[in-house]
């Protein structure tokens, strides 16, 4: 079993926990993004990193993605942990801590002040994880969707 950056070749193992991860969420987005956004975590040059957690046959059973940007509370590069997902068999095994302290260590080594992410209040289990790992925060989320 081993953590490893997402590459070229994952899609295929990738493309299923994104689905899933979708579902969870009830998102419908059109296919195009799923592909678009995995060509960003394989560019060396993109701005979204990811992470697959692996079984020892090559089965993708957890993946995250991340990302860095400026913060003006900060000199340094703050790490938005953007995207968790394990397989239902998966959940429960430290698969999706493991991913978490992944970030963790790939956003200090990029000199980040800290890694923060959010999620929706009806994840309780992930919730339950996530307040052992990090610490919630008074913030509540507001945005506006934009028609482009």
């Amino acid at each position: 079993m081993s953590i490893r950056p997402l590459q070229d070749g994952d899609f295929d193992r990738w493309k299923p926990l994104w689905d899933g991860y979708l579902t969870f969420y009830e998102a419908d987005l059109p296919e195009s993004v799923a592909h678009s956004t995995f060509a960003r975590i394989i560019d060396p040059e993109g701005d979204l990193h990811g992470f697959g957690w692996f079984s020892e046959n090559g089965e993708m059973l957890g993946m995250t993605t991340f990302l860095y940007h400026p913060t003006t509370w900060d000199e340094r590069y703050r790490c938005y942990l953007n995207d968790l997902f394990t397989v239902p068999a998966a959940r429960g095994k430290g698969v999706a801590r493991a991913l978490i302290e992944a970030v963790y260590d790939a956003a200090a080594a990029a000199g980040s002040d800290q890694v923060y992410w959010t999620t929706q209040e009806f994840n309780y289990a992930g919730r339950m994880l996530y307040d052992r790992v990090g610490s919630k925060t008074p913030f509540i989320k507001y945005n506006k969707v934009l028609d482009t």
